[in-house]
């Protein structure tokens, strides 16, 4: 008898059995069959389980091992999976519509078509995950680990990438209008044709990012080294804006936010001050 049989308190069988309120014991042969799952599974070990399709209506699997588990299709509506470890994970075609998974590890695990709208990432560690082709509007990934990882053709309108860490990722021909991008490191990454249109970039690092037609409409570059950036164009430059402390590169220049153009210049040294006037001449008097 499995923890998970213990702790399931939601099971709903393709028979028509009503799901949210059966409590059931089941063998450990029987867990690729269900369908839902609910209730707290909590440090549960299901490493490399067939659950594809299943549902996770709320249910609690902090902790969880689901190591190379194949989750294909899977439902995670409003469950939690924070610290779970979902390394090389198939959760390709599935639906994590306001899920958690803060602080998982989703290492080379495979994403791709998947729906992470609202879903948290954050701080979890996505190192060379294929998030191809995601729908993300609002999701959070702010201070994961997205090294390496491919998120090309995705849609992450409106996502938070806070203080990521995303050094040699691919966002090639992303969705990235309105996301924050402020803080992350994204060091060697790719964003060749992605639309990052209003986009908050505010002291993020791109030294050696390829942004060769990206389109920066209305994007805050306040604060952004670019001077190392790849394939940045000055007609790119014209339709974002920045301040005094965004450095483009070599010969190119930034308009401040306010509309104005940014101009780098060394104050001319204050004018000496003017000589004191000469004293007035002294009259000697004498008295005989």
């Amino acid at each position: 008898m499995t923890r998970l049989s213990c702790l399931l308190t939601f099971l709903a069988v393709l028979t028509g059995l009503a799901p949210g309120m059966a409590s059931a014991m089941t063998s450990d042969r029987s867990v690729a069959k269900m369908v839902a799952f609910g209730g707290s599974c909590a440090k549960c070990e299901l490493s490399g389980r067939k659950l594809a399709g299943a549902r996770f209506m709320g249910a609690d699997f902090t902790a969880a091992a689901l190591v190379g588990s194949d989750l294909r299709g899977a439902l995670f509506q409003g469950s939690v999976f924070d610290k779970a470890d979902l390394t090389r994970a198939d959760l390709s075609e599935s639906q994590m519509m306001g899920a958690s998974f803060a602080a998982a590890t989703l290492t080379d695990a495979d994403l791709r078509n998947a729906e992470l709208n609202g879903a948290n990432f954050s701080r979890a560690d996505l190192s060379r995950a294929d998030l191809r082709d995601i729908e993300g509007m609002g999701a959070t990934f702010a201070a994961a680990n997205l090294r390496g990882a491919r998120l090309d053709k995705s849609e992450l309108n409106g996502a938070d990438f806070n203080r990521v860490n995303a050094q040699g990722a691919n966002f090639d021909d992303a969705e990235l209008t309105a996301a924050n991008l402020s803080g992350g490191r994204f060091d060697g990454a790719s964003f060749r044709e992605a639309d990052l249109d209003m986009a908050n970039l505010r002291g993020a690092v791109f030294a050696g990012a390829d942004l060769r037609r990206a389109s920066l409409d209305r994007t805050n570059i306040g604060g952004v080294d670019l001077s190392k950036a790849r394939g940045l164009t000055q007609s790119q430059l014209n339709d974002a804006c920045g301040d005094s402390a965004t450095k483009p590169p070599p010969g190119l220049f930034v308009r401040a936010c306010g509309g104005r153009r940014i101009t780098v210049q060394i104050a001319a040294p204050p004018a000496p001050p003017a000589p004191p006037a000469p004293p007035a001449p002294r009259r000697l008097v004498s008295v005989d």
